[in-house]
């Protein structure tokens, strides 16, 4: 294909990024030049299948979309007809495979996000760790391989650890969407231990209160795994890691949005340490 086509695809990819995450995205300003287009794809691909539930009122069209995902992700035609159209799909495929990036991953991370387009409750906090590793955690991995594909095995514990400290602020950043649609991500024996039933913790009530602390708590416990371990990732990796632990320092004021100048400074100081 043309490759002001490609160029085309990979610049929209950075301006979902941009307006979707700026977290992800100024992170991406602390990575080589020639990788930043290809984490700016694994982010865009991020943030549309975080969304598939917004745009879908049943689960099965949402299904459907995320089925779509696999199918051009697995599709060995040219990467423009795998691409079927799609800005994203096209600078996604383009990257997996100049980076032989593993497939099954990414249907992995599929087949987590199937859990966002229904209302069942998570079960347990080990669920919920697995969600969050097929998900957040995948997507680390993922960016690591395309900065430093030699050196990325060595943070795959880092990346575990992060995952789950952001998908917990995440949770709690979006519990009101969450509640409206009636979706419960909060793991339900943690429920069951401060005494808070699933409708308690739906309406909001007092009850809700402990849950939300015993939330950051495991927020705070992962990200304190992955800060003993920051000496010893490579500089080359740690802008993978840098949204995670942003999100982590507005702890106890999730919904509040991060001011330029704090993201900037706070991915400076973690660079430099």
């Amino acid at each position: 294909m043309a490759p002001e086509g490609l160029a085309a695809a990979y610049a929209e990819c950075e301006r979902i990024v941009r307006d979707g995450d700026a977290d992800r995205a100024v992170s991406v300003g602390f990575t080589a030049p020639d990788k930043q287009k290809h984490l700016f794809a694994l982010y865009a691909f991020h943030i549309e299948t975080l969304r598939v539930r917004d745009l879908v009122s049943q689960p099965l069209p949402g299904e459907i979309r995320l089925q779509w995902w696999r199918d051009r992700l697995t599709s060995a035609d040219d990467i423009e007809e795998a691409a079927q159209g799609s800005p994203v799909a096209l600078a996604l495929i383009s990257t997996v495979r100049a980076f032989d990036l593993p497939v099954d991953a990414f249907d992995r991370y599929l087949e987590a996000r199937l859990f966002d387009l229904y209302n069942d409750p998570m079960p347990s906090r080990t669920e919920f760790e697995a969600y969050a590793g097929e998900t957040f955690s995948t997507l680390m991995m993922l960016a690591a391989m395309v900065l430093d594909r030699d050196s990325a095995p060595s943070v795959a514990t880092a990346a575990g650890h992060a995952g789950v400290a952001e998908t917990a602020v995440w949770a709690l950043r979006h519990e009101a969407q969450h509640r409206h649609r009636n979706q419960i991500y909060v793991p339900g024996d943690m429920l069951s231990a401060l005494g808070t039933t699933p409708a308690e913790w739906l309406a909001g009530e007092d009850k809700a209160r402990p849950v939300r602390e015993a939330t950051r708590a495991l927020a705070r416990e992962h990200t304190t795994n992955v800060s003993t371990r920051w000496a010893e990732i490579p500089r080359s990796l740690r802008p993978v890691f840098l949204p995670a632990l942003l999100a982590a320092s507005t702890l106890g004021d999730e919904t509040k949005p991060v001011g330029p100048f704090k993201r900037l400074w706070t991915y400076w100081r973690l660079m430099r340490r």
